[in-house]
């Protein structure tokens, strides 16, 4: 008992240093967000701002790129996510339910593809891009993933394999086609870890940096992601820390709102994925 009690005290003080140290620089964030220029550089550093000042959130609110880039992820993050979400849903259940030749060498050929650094095929895709006229809108970041994301399906085949065949062989008997019984029958029943995987998703495609970089170029089509960097690079000179942090705070409250709302359903999502292969 002593020795389980020691190894319990020792592991939470582990946890509680790394949580210590992943926590640290957000607060700082926030903390120098509200700082005015020199309160930034001030000797020792003030955790707790003293006078808390305003100022960075008001001069952010005026500039228009802001707004046009919270605008763009939204359309973005949520076009993509909600759509493909329905078409990845659909493929885990073709892949797990459905009778199809070759289905499992398919699958596989469709995990290579996470296989793949996505430095590969940015040069091939750009250029395929710029040949349609997509170069500087926002359809390279949308289309793509309107077609599924590889890893919801994968996690959502998972999930499927531990519901019995029967259900879609009562269905069928029924009369019910495939997709009366994927959208009455299937979808009820992953329904948590459809959500799980949404939300995963959606918190990737709003941090999304590189493909925004890559595709836009225009000030008014930038998502939020660019609009951060370009004000990193263009105030960092002038030692405006405090306008860049509260720009960060900014994007990242949209997902922490979401991640602490939905954490229970992300992590027992993963759990039950990883236990049912």
């Amino acid at each position: 008992m002593k020795k389980s009690k020691i190894s319990s005290i020792i592991i939470v003080i582990i946890l509680s240093i790394g949580a210590i140290v992943m926590i640290g620089p957000l607060l700082w964030m926030v903390s120098t967000s509200l700082k005015d220029r020199t309160g930034v550089f001030q000797l020792p550093p003030q955790w707790i701002p003293n006078p808390i000042r305003f100022d960075a959130y008001e001069r952010l609110a005026n500039l228009d790129t802001l707004f046009s880039g919270i605008k763009n992820t939204v359309i973005v993050s949520l076009s993509v996510t909600v759509v493909g979400t329905i078409t990845s849903s659909l493929a885990a259940f073709s892949f797990a339910k459905l009778r199809m030749p070759h289905k499992n060498l398919l699958f596989l050929i469709l995990l290579t593809a996470l296989m793949i650094p996505y430095p590969a095929v940015m040069i091939p895709q750009f250029m395929m891009f710029s040949k349609i006229g997509w170069v500087d809108t926002l359809l390279p970041l949308i289309i793509p993933g309107m077609f599924g994301n590889i890893t919801m399906i994968f996690f959502l085949r998972q999930y499927l394999s531990n519901i019995p065949d029967s259900v879609v062989e009562a269905a069928k008997i029924d009369g019910a086609g495939y997709l009366q019984t994927f959208f009455r029958l299937i979808f009820p029943l992953i329904r948590p870890a459809v959500a799980a995987q949404f939300i995963l998703w959606f918190m990737g495609a709003w941090n999304d940096y590189l493909a925004p970089l890559i595709y836009l170029n225009s000030p008014e089509k930038q998502t939020l992601q660019v609009v951060i960097a370009n004000l990193n690079a263009a105030y960092a000179i002038q030692t405006d820390y405090p306008l860049i942090m509260a720009a960060s705070v900014v994007s990242l409250l949209p997902v922490l709102i979401v991640f602490i709302i939905f954490q229970k359903q992300i992590i027992e999502s993963v759990a039950l994925s990883g236990s049912k292969g």
